[in-house]
């Protein structure tokens, strides 16, 4: 949203009422668009860069509270879709991403009140104080003034950030379906507790608020199968089982699994490639945490082996890199040689992605003019069945 054209418009060219439509899924092509559109000066390594810092710091306050991991998936997706409306440099990180938090511990019932993430957030942002506070709840002593400030700006973004989801409080999860998807592809315990992770990984990226659930946990099986079986010798097969390298095979062509799981090898593709970029971007700098050594679901109390959750957090533990940059751009490489051409996706309501978010309906956004009703569903689906 250009904060400028929307400061400039007078009161008598708003429109006394508006419809708002909720769009759970976005094209490429609209992420792009929006993307570049917030970005701003910041270039795309930049952006990347202060979504993984985002993102790390969401892990961290919500291992420390013990937030379970839906929660914090769902706070991630929710920071990406904030940005694709509203200008990275009008908002700090450490705002956006406490609302998000709190507006997803409203929509997974864990909920917690704007303080308690604020307390928690100061211990991850300001370790030297927290070993300074003598405090017996063990929270940092911070001027209540300065809570008060942080309190009512997390409440500010919380209402921005609840227009772009049009108060729409729906949120499916890729991680049962990964579960599923292991059964009936046979994978073994192993390569799935790997696809669950990778699915959590996908949080990081722009993956979730681009494809459903079940294709995005189909994603994780296939990134998976791929990195266990890429420049590996061919397992022993085990009785009820299938190789990694059978199930890669399967995934990487089209065939039946298509039209049963609804979805499409192209789709696959896209986000194999998105994860794999992003376990590179680890493997290049140790201190960007993924979930390799991420824990499924963070408790109150990390053990040691999860104590450097975030990058956000000082001091961050050398950790083993599960995977090496050059193997992984070397798999990219084999990928691309085979790989199918994208599939063309239409945005839904409109075949142009930027006449959904250019105009006025997404310069209403936080604004209290006029009448605004906000739809759970795009146009052209409101009202069947939605």
């Amino acid at each position: 949203m250009d904060l400028s054209n929307v400061r400039a418009q007078s009161p008598s060219h708003i429109p006394t009422s508006s419809s708002k439509y909720h769009h759970p899924y976005f094209t490429p092509a609209e992420v792009d668009y929006l993307s570049e559109k917030q970005r701003g000066k910041l270039s795309v390594t930049q952006e990347e860069k202060a979504r993984q810092q985002a993102c790390g710091f969401l892990e961290a306050v919500g291992a420390k509270i013990g937030f379970p991991r839906k929660t914090i998936a769902t706070a991630q997706d929710l920071y990406h879709r904030f940005h694709l409306f509203f200008p990275r440099k009008d908002f700090s990180y450490y705002d956006v991403t406490l609302a998000a938090l709190y507006v997803s511990t409203k929509m997974h019932d864990t909920l917690k009140k704007p303080r308690e993430l604020l307390m928690v957030s100061y211990a991850v942002r300001f370790p030297e104080l927290m070993a300074k506070s003598k405090s017996i709840g063990g929270e940092i002593d911070m001027d209540p003034a300065t809570v008060e400030h942080d309190r009512q700006r997390l409440l500010a973004v919380e209402r921005l950030a609840l227009e772009t989801i049009c108060f729409n409080f729906t949120s499916r999860m890729a991680f049962p379906y990964v579960i599923k998807l292991g059964r009936t592809f046979k994978a073994t315990k192993k390569l799935t507790k790997l696809a669950w992770r990778l699915a959590i990984d996908s949080h990081r990226t722009l993956v979730p608020i681009q494809y459903p659930p079940h294709v995005v946990a189909l994603g994780g099986l296939y990134v998976a199968a791929l990195l266990s079986s890429f420049e590996q010798p061919m397992a022993a097969e085990r009785p009820g089982y299938k190789t990694s390298h059978q199930i890669a095979a399967i995934l990487s062509r089209r065939g039946e699994w298509e039209r049963k799981f609804q979805a499409q090898v192209e789709d696959l593709e896209v986000i194999a490639h998105a994860v794999i970029d992003l376990l590179i971007q680890f493997a290049q700098n140790h201190s960007a945490n993924t979930s390799p050594r991420t824990p499924s679901s963070p408790t109150a109390n990390p053990s040691p082996r999860t104590s450097h959750l975030s990058s956000a957090l000082p001091h961050a533990q050398s950790l083993a890199v599960p995977y090496k940059a050059d193997q992984l751009m070397r798999l990219k490489i084999v990928m691309r040689e085979s790989e199918h051409l994208p599939r063309p996706r239409r945005p839904l309501g409109n075949a142009d992605p930027s006449a959904l978010y250019g105009g006025n309906d997404s310069s209403l956004l936080g604004r209290n003019e006029g009448t605004v009703r906000f739809l759970f569903g795009p146009p052209g689906i409101v009202g069947h069945g939605v």
